[in-house]
């Protein structure tokens, strides 16, 4: 697939943006990235604007102990919060992105980026991107601030199936803690008789018990 060939119903603003990206291509080609590929990270200038084509990017802090805390994530269609704010202040990036999935991404070059702003439907579609991302970002602060982490890893658990092939460490990640933590709280499902445990792998026993738990105050 060239950029050229990137499907109108992805990304609509992108019909009426100037240079159109068949004046890009093929100096503008998509990136196939195997799944775990860092694509930017933190306190290192934005090198582009990344269009998910398909697959989905991981966006993430990490704490100086070396703990992780995902922000959000990029599907096909959707805009990087981190890379335009990083383009918009000229400032390094705020966090680290890498693929979660194979994925096929378009980096769109900083000059083109502002280029393309001058385009009121694409600046439209920037500008809505902040506000809900900034909606998603609210709703992780009072998950972190707020509630506890036993209710925060019960809903972490549930709407994946009754079979999760994961670590605890990846649990630790996604929930901003440490693995300690998250292998003590699942042993104490799993006496509950909610989970049973396994190798990077985990059991959903009583998903009804999970759900009432984490939605208790």
């Amino acid at each position: 697939m060239d950029s050229a060939a990137l499907p109108a119903t992805l990304y609509p603003a992108l019909a009426q943006v100037r240079p159109a990206l068949a004046e890009l291509s093929p100096a503008l080609a998509p990136m196939q990235v195997p799944a775990g590929t860092t694509l930017f990270s933190e306190n290192e200038p934005c090198q582009g604007f990344p269009l998910v084509i398909d697959g989905e990017i991981k966006v993430s802090r990490s704490s100086a102990d070396g703990r992780s805390l995902e922000l959000y994530r990029v599907l096909p269609g959707e805009l990087c919060l981190v890379s335009s704010a990083c383009l918009f202040r000229s400032q390094p990036l705020s966090a680290h992105g890498s693929t979660s999935k194979a994925s096929t991404v378009l980096l769109i070059p900083p000059d083109i980026f502002w280029r393309w702003l001058e385009t009121p439907a694409f600046r439209n579609e920037v500008l809505g991107l902040f506000a809900e991302r900034m909606t998603d970002l609210t709703s992780l602060i009072d998950a972190v601030a707020f509630q506890k982490l036993d209710r925060r890893l019960a809903l972490a658990l549930l709407g994946h199936g009754q079979r999760l092939a994961i670590s605890h460490q990846t649990l630790a990640n996604e929930l901003g803690t440490v693995r300690e933590m998250v292998t003590r709280l699942l042993r104490r499902f799993e006496r509950e008789g909610w989970v049973a445990l396994g190798r990077e792998q985990i059991q959903i026993i009583n998903s009804a018990a999970l759900r009432d738990f984490s939605h208790r105050r």
